[in-house]
């Protein structure tokens, strides 16, 4: 087996994976996926930020 024979199987395998994405198995799952994580994270980092700009209303102390 030579280099070049080693990295052609490399290449082949990459583009056998990368038809594996194309396919239409996947489909928009994936964007819809993302579209909901991001919204999510989203919605959580607004109701933790109300905590605590809550927690700061009631200490007079704390920075704002």
């Amino acid at each position: 087996m030579t280099l070049s024979d080693f990295f052609y199987a490399i290449g082949d395998f990459m583009q056998m994976t990368f038809l594996l994405l194309e396919a239409d198995m996947i489909g928009n799952l994936f964007n819809y996926f993302c579209v909901f994580l991001g919204f999510f994270g989203m919605f959580f980092w607004l109701y933790k930020q109300r905590q605590y700009n809550m927690a700061a209303d009631k200490d007079a102390d704390q920075l704002k």
